[in-house]
């Protein structure tokens, strides 16, 4: 009863959370909306950066994949890498796009299990970090954490955060951080202790392959910096005064920091949520810009995961039957 309890809650929370920002439109911007000329070439133009975006993303992942020397064919992070991203809209029960991957190559790599859900966890961790990087160095450069006070406090948070996660990564850069006696501990628990130790070890191979490090590192600041340029540009494209390029590049990263709880699929609703209330923050005529924007930011990653729908229904049968295994073994857990 609880599982399906979960899975209910799972699509019914963003579904209210977006029906709600709807609902809060109203009908003197839903007119303007109307009435405004669009910029079709820029809404394309944005929605080909999500792309990028996108495809970036699932090269850092082939990147992190083949350091660790498991057989992995580009072609194949590209197949599953769309996969998951539109398994992270329409996850089946608790499966969802990072399992999926993780699932797929231990499937395919016997005796390996640990290290490829090592590539998956930190796949997250560098697109992570990256994010904080992006929007600390906005908030210094750019000046807009001087706008408000709620916007300063956001800002400075942030800032602590992202301190911390500097000072955490040194500290995982550390040889002898991993024969510590808290790292032995840990290895030490029965029954999954030889999985964590496994798990470890995978995640030290990527202290001796800076250069892939370094590498994930670039893409994911790429990634980061390229999403708020594509949601200025549908900002620009369907709105005359929207905020600045600087304001987005800071208001954007915090959103998707939102988004990233583990809270509704593909961040829905929390994401659309999220930049409504902070660009209302911004020093601008306070309207509900921010919930159309996000809302055709949200079409432009919809179109993105056609594409892994084009993928499912070519090989459908073969990502049924993972599907179908990995839902068992999380059953099973």
């Amino acid at each position: 009863m609880k599982k399906y309890l979960i899975r209910f809650l799972k699509f019914a929370i963003p579904v209210a959370i977006i029906a709600w920002l709807l609902a809060s439109l109203n009908q003197e911007d839903l007119d303007r909306l109307r009435q405004q000329e669009k910029d079709w070439p820029m809404l394309a133009c944005g929605a080909a950066l999500v792309l990028a975006t996108v495809c970036a993303t699932i090269s850092r992942w082939y990147l992190l994949v083949r350091a660790l020397d498991l057989k992995f064919r580009v072609a194949d992070a590209f197949r599953l890498g769309f996969l998951g991203f539109l398994l992270n809209f329409v996850g089946v029960g608790s499966v969802g796009g990072d399992l999926f991957k993780a699932f797929f190559i231990a499937r395919e790599q016997p005796g390996r299990r640990a290290e490829a859900v090592a590539t998956v966890a930190m796949d997250r961790v560098v697109g992570l970090f990256a994010l904080l990087l992006v929007t600390s160095t906005a908030i210094l450069v750019t000046g807009v954490a001087d706008a408000d006070w709620k916007v300063r406090a956001i800002c400075e948070f942030t800032l602590v955060v992202t301190a911390v996660a500097i000072a955490f990564v040194v500290l995982m850069l550390v040889p002898r951080f991993r024969r510590g006696r808290m790292v032995h501990a840990i290895t030490r628990i029965p029954k999954i202790g030889p999985t964590l130790e496994r798990l470890i070890a995978a995640v030290g191979v990527y202290r001796e392959k800076r250069l892939v490090l370094a590498s994930t590192v670039g893409m994911s600041v790429f990634v980061h910096v390229s999403l708020p340029v594509a949601i200025y540009l549908a900002a620009i494209a369907i709105f005359d005064q929207p905020p600045t390029m600087a304001e987005h590049l800071i208001l954007v990263p915090l959103a998707m920091c939102a988004g990233a709880l583990p809270l509704t699929p593909a961040g829905l609703g929390t994401f659309e949520l999220a930049v409504s209330e902070l660009y209302k923050l911004l020093p601008v005529q306070p309207n509900d810009d921010g919930i159309i924007v996000a809302l055709v930011y949200r079409l432009m990653t919809v179109l993105v995961a056609v594409v892994g729908a084009v993928y499912y229904w070519s090989s459908r049968r073969e990502v049924s039957e993972i599907l179908e295994e990995a839902e068992r073994e999380q059953e099973e857990q």
